[in-house]
């Protein structure tokens, strides 16, 4: 899995992450896992094309020493099918300012 990983957080910076999470992400049903929308004019053609698969996202796995934003598009919809890829640059430069964005505003220095 290609990922954005940030370690070696302190405790502090965990509970500051979760709670913007909690705010800014839709939690999965599995723990430490949420979902964030790729706004719409961000998707791919083929993306755009399949609206019964709409909305896409990535996951953001939080652990106690560690956040990892994934850069697989996902459906909201459907487990597979192909429009779920890899994210392309733009889509990979909205996943980075997303976490980057996120650290600042929390002044998480890494």
């Amino acid at each position: 899995m290609k990922q954005y990983v940030v370690d070696q957080l302190r405790e502090s910076d965990y509970e500051q992450i979760l709670s913007f999470l909690d705010a800014n992400a839709d939690k999965s049903a599995l723990g430490g896992v949420y979902r964030v929308e790729i706004p719409g004019e961000h998707y791919t053609a083929l993306q755009l094309d399949h609206t019964d698969c709409q909305p896409h996202y990535f996951a953001v796995n939080l652990s106690l020493r560690q956040v990892a934003f994934e850069l697989l598009i996902r459906s909201r919809e459907k487990l597979r099918c192909n429009c779920i890829s890899y994210a392309t640059p733009r889509q990979r430069d909205y996943i980075l300012n997303f976490a980057d964005s996120m650290l600042e505003r929390l002044n998480i220095q890494v």
